[in-house]
């Protein structure tokens, strides 16, 4: 089940991201790179948002798991989990320990550049929320997501 989860969150990356003019180059730059013109979402996301925060989900429970449970963790309480330029690990890549902007809106080393709507993903569906916001992940962790409680 696990690597069906790992596979779907690629698909629906892969996927969504290729219609938005977001090319393979583009890495992760972490969401304090969105501050300078992003203040008010960035400020909202830092303040409101849980997944401003969820890498301590993970380091309370990492000493109760194995290290394929850790992954799966990662892939959604980490920014760009297994992909270029993503997080590797709490001491490599501090700045995309928690799951970021760019969890939802693609790595943004491109747009972070020049600025360019085109090269970071402006528009998100459900079913992309869904790859992390799923029943199977509400029943075991009894929790109800909420779908547009993120940033802004």
């Amino acid at each position: 089940m696990r690597i069906g989860v790992i596979l779907a969150v690629i698909t629906v990356f892969s996927c969504s991201l290729a219609g938005y003019g977001i090319t393979d180059s583009a890495t992760y730059v972490g969401s304090e790179a969105c501050e300078e013109c992003h203040e008010v979402e960035y400020n909202n996301y830092k303040k409101f948002s849980k997944k401003a925060h969820s890498s301590k989900s993970v380091k309370i429970m990492a000493s109760d798991l194995d290290a394929d449970e850790l992954k799966e963790c990662f892939t959604c309480h980490a920014t760009g989990y297994g992909k270029p330029g993503g997080f590797v690990s709490f001491e490599q890549t501090p700045h995309l320990a928690d799951a970021g902007c760019e969890v939802c809106h693609g790595p943004g080393s491109l747009h972070a550049e020049d600025g360019d709507p085109e090269l970071i993903k402006r528009k998100m569906t459900i079913e992309e929320c869904e790859v992390c916001h799923n029943a199977e992940r509400v029943n075991n962790f009894n929790y109800k997501p909420l779908i547009f409680g993120g940033a802004h």
